[in-house]
């Protein structure tokens, strides 16, 4: 017998060591375990999750010091923990690493040839970063290569090969997917038009129904190679491409499309710990690695950070009331603030031989290298930290000649390993003040090559580049006219030698940070040599390029590297989610992210500069400026993302009947405050303008009560833009949430032991996810509450299971979509009842005061019908004549129930009307 005439089946494990423990047996009943996670009702932002629960410690297990614990040594701070309960089905884990996957041998039925057909289901983040294998029988080591399914960053990619080592694909960009749905890719092989075609769909499920996304025609007949690889999901197919840590549901493979069912891994009704196991295509199928069968809902993954022991006076009852936390809290601790983007940067060049950025304090005499084995640069003559103006740097030196004596530095380069065929000197400056005269403002020392030291020189009309052997004879002496004005704004250069045979290829760059770029190149017979000092001219510095900043100096043993590329701008108007997905690779793992990406079409906001700041803050920067929602993931230690698009125009994912015992428990109290009443927004540009909205009409707006608004309720907000532009945008979005006119539900309560039929869907929401109350009390509006879940609080006990929701307005969320039936009809900007009309009349007669009239039915009959709010009461409309106002509506009266004579004046408007989206 299920829940709740049984207990609850909650697992609690602690990582001890590298494996996941089972510690239920020990988790006191008497304290239910409780689970908080999101944002907190009056809040903005995601708290850190929590779980709380009380283990027995009445023999030491659980006190980390006492060498007498089977843990002793194993556990202590931030030891992980989760929480998990049984999900509706079982399915395949994929942790990400290369050795978790299920396969199955070749045999001739899955050596498909011709026309093929791949199908997954999957629980998964469709937009995440990367190369992520689904499906396939594919192994590229051993040109073994046959058919293979996967993601990439946020496309569906079907690909083939016709022999084994060639490579072709298709690729679509996927929709807005529920979290769990399928996908599926076709390949006819021969169209009969001289070519092949390949078609992308996905579904809710497996079952279908299929949506087409594109279709993709190739202007040859092709064919699939039939390797010895197995069938694997996912395949490992090529160095970049990982299994995603997702959760497969079931596959097909079908020798031609819609054809023979070759393959079909089903893991919905397997043993949790299932290994080896036969489909019903008769494939034997093995699950390895980290791979692993469960039907396990996970509600909590976190640390607990510490273990504190309890005991009452007679000292039999030894118990640790745990508090663990999300990974939230840990990042929350000791933080300081990042590196500048260049200085986080360049480090990581694998070619990278010296590198001084220059970033010391005002008290400095030489600068320090992050590179181990590198000497500091030595700078005299400098005022250090004083050029504050280059975004991508922390404050750099200025040249300052004083007394007669002129501003030098040198700095020494270590040797590479071998001998050297190329490398490339790059460094940052500003001169304000242009020099009539050529000076040298680099100078490059080299052992072993035709040429001893390069000069790169530069004036007002042009720049010079001079090599010269090891005996002073100038080798080359180039002019050149740049193009470009080099002055009162900050540059990147980089000198760049290649050997080529017998012939050294020297270049010159010159990039206006953020702006234009020049080059200019040459080559001459001889060798390059290796870099062995690079600095300021002998005797130093001319002092007519006193004020001239200076920084981030690097060496590299190669002449190409892309570690100066965005770095340099300090990611000036990166998108939201890349800027995220950079941040938590150059985190070294201790950010992981994940992400929703809304629907295609719909762009993310772009940031601008990423300054100097700790990581949360960069972190939290970006959900404010694209407005979407940032939280810690309850399956697994890491943060997920929901771009602003993704929260866009949602079908609710849990649909609750106030009238059906369990749905909806008190307290149900809908809070109609000011808490997040904002109706004039100021937006602006971190070092940039200004953009401000005021909402002027309407019930909300700045107008006085006994106007008809609620006065005014102002804010200002600085927020990191890429361009000025946006600021006005995101004002108006951001007025727009501010006077959505609906209450907000701090406490939705949901208990699944009394309605165990929800488990499912509540197992299934996010947040973010909208959720639906039906059938609402009297004395509340008659419309739908639709909510936007923000919070959960979640009470697991041995009966009960209570799963409370704080909610936030949901409708405000409806954006407009072109040329939609629903969503892409404007509402009125004024209209009101020109007549009075009893509770029952089937015609109304309505002016239209403001704007334009509504449309008719002889002109629009596709837009009929629709429904419209008359004085709360909706109703159907079905037609409309009259092309001047008054208007005749002929309807359907008391949609939702209000039943009630109208007065002439009452207003008209749209039901469910839909907005511009940002």
């Amino acid at each position: 017998m299920a829940f709740p005439q049984t207990p609850l089946d909650v697992r609690t494990e602690l990582r001890v060591g590298t494996t996941w423990t089972d510690i239920s047996a020990d988790v006191y009943t008497r304290s239910p375990i409780t689970i908080t996670r999101g944002v907190p009702d009056e809040g903005t932002t995601a708290d850190p999750s929590s779980c709380a629960l009380m283990l027995n410690n009445r023999s030491g297990t659980y006190s980390p010091k006492n060498p007498l614990s089977p843990y002793y040594g194993l556990i202590g701070r931030n030891t992980p923990i989760r929480v998990s309960v049984p999900g509706p089905e079982s399915y395949l884990s994929l942790d990400g690493t290369l050795s978790g996957l299920a396969s199955t041998p070749d045999v001739a039925a899955i050596d498909i040839t011709g026309d093929i057909d791949l199908r997954v289901e999957v629980t998964a983040d469709w937009s995440q970063p990367g190369i992520q294998g689904l499906l396939g029988k594919w192994v590229s080591a051993t040109a073994q290569r046959s058919y293979n399914l996967r993601l990439e960053n946020g496309y569906l990619v079907l690909n083939w090969s016709p022999d084994g080592t060639s490579i072709y694909l298709w690729q679509w960009f996927l929709p807005a997917l529920p979290r769990r749905a399928a996908v599926r890719a076709t390949l006819d092989v021969d169209n009969g038009a001289g070519g092949h075609t390949a078609i992308g769909y996905w579904a809710p499920s497996l079952s279908g129904p299929w949506t087409a996304m594109d279709t993709r025609i190739g202007a040859f007949v092709t064919s699939v190679y039939a390797s010895t690889a197995p069938l694997q999901i996912t395949p490992v197919a090529a160095p970049g491409w990982t299994p995603p840590q997702a959760l497969i549901h079931r596959a097909e493979v079908r020798n031609g499309i819609g054809g023979t069912v070759v393959a079909a891994p089903d893991f919905r009704a397997l043993a949790e710990g299932t290994t080896a196991f036969s489909d019903s295509a008769g494939r034997a199928w093995s699950v390895t690695g980290t791979a692993r069968v469960s039907n396990r809902a996970y509600r909590f993954v976190g640390e607990v950070a510490s273990w504190p022991a309890r005991w009452d006076v007679s000292g039999k009852d030894v118990y640790v009331p745990i508090e663990a936390a999300g990974i939230l809290r840990r990042l929350g601790q000791g933080r300081k603030p990042l590196d500048s983007t260049l200085r986080r940067s360049i480090p990581r060049a694998a070619s990278l031989l010296a590198y001084w950025p220059m970033e010391e304090g005002a008290l400095a005499t030489a600068a320090s290298s992050p590179v181990t084995g590198v000497q500091p640069l030595q700078l005299s003559r400098a005022t250090w930290a004083s050029a504050t103006t280059l975004a991508s740097s922390a404050p750099l030196p200025v040249l300052a000649s004083a007394g007669g004596d002129l501003a030098q530095m040198t700095g020494a380069v270590p040797a590479p390993g071998g001998s050297p065929t190329g490398w490339r000197v790059q460094w940052v400056y500003r001169l304000d003040t242009p020099n009539a005269t050529m000076y040298t403002f680099m100078r490059i020392l080299t052992a072993g090559g035709t040429i001893a030291e390069w000069y790169i020189q530069q004036s007002s009309t042009g720049s010079r580049i001079i090599g010269r052997d090891a005996g002073g004879t100038d080798i080359i002496t180039q002019l050149i006219g740049t193009g470009l004005d080099l002055y009162n704004q900050w540059n990147s250069v980089w000198f760049q030698v290649e050997q080529v045979g017998a012939t050294v290829q020297w270049d010159i760059y010159w990039q206006d940070v953020g702006g234009a770029a020049g080059h200019f190149g040459s080559s001459f017979t001889g060798t390059i040599g290796r870099v062995r000092t690079v600095g300021g001219p002998p005797g130093g510095y001319a002092a007519a390029l006193d004020g001239m900043a200076i920084g981030h100096l690097s060496v590299f043993s190669t002449p190409t590297t892309t570690a100066y590329d965005g770095a340099l701008t300090a990611y000036d108007t990166e998108y939201a989610s890349n800027r995220l997905a950079r941040l938590s690779a150059e985190s070294g793992g201790l950010l992981p992210m994940t992400f929703t990406i809304g629907a295609p079409g719909v762009a993310q906001q772009m940031l601008g500069p990423q300054h100097a700041a700790e990581l949360l803050d960069l972190v939290g920067d970006v959900a404010a400026t694209d407005g979407g929602l940032l939280f810690e993931r309850r399956d697994r230690s890491a943060l997920h993302y929901r771009d602003r698009a993704s929260l866009y125009n949602q079908t609710p994912g849990l649909v609750l009947n106030y009238t059906t015992t369990g749905h909806v428990a008190p307290p149900l109290e809908p809070a109609e405050d000011d808490q997040r009443l904002r109706n004039d927004v100021t937006v602006t540009r971190d070092g940039g303008s200004s953009g401000r909205v005021e909402i002027t009409s309407g019930p909300l707006s700045t107008l006085p009560p006994e106007q008809g608004g609620v006065g005014t309720y102002d804010t200002e907000v600085t927020l990191s833009l890429g361009s000025d532009d946006q600021a006005q945008q995101i004002a108006g979005w951001l007025a727009h949430l501010g006077t959505a006119d609906e209450p907000r539900y701090p406490a939705v309560h949901v208990m699944l032991h009394a309605a165990p039929a929800l488990t499912s869907s509540v197992l299934g929401l996010e947040l973010g996810d909208l959720l639906r109350i039906d059938n609402l009390p009297a004395w509340l509006p008659p419309e739908p509450a639709l909510l936007m879940v923000r919070g959960q609080t979640e009470v697991l006990d041995l009966y009960s299971w209570d799963v409370t929701f704080n909610c936030g307005p949901g409708r405000a969320w409806s954006v407009g979509v072109y040329d939609d039936a629903v969503r892409g009809r404007y509402d009125t900007s004024g209209s009101q009842l020109a007549a009075a009309a009893t509770a029952t009349a089937p015609s109304l007669s309505v002016a239209f005061t403001d704007g334009t009239r509504w449309v008719t039915t002889a002109s629009h009959p596709a837009s009929f019908p629709f429904d419209a709010l008359v004085g709360g009461e909706r109703v159907t409309v079905t037609g409309i004549t009259g092309t001047t106002s008054p208007q005749t509506w002929t309807v359907t009266r008391s949609v939702n129930g209000i039943a009630k004579a109208q007065a002439a004046g009452t207003d008209v408007r749209l039901a469910d009307p839909t907005y511009y989206a940002l």
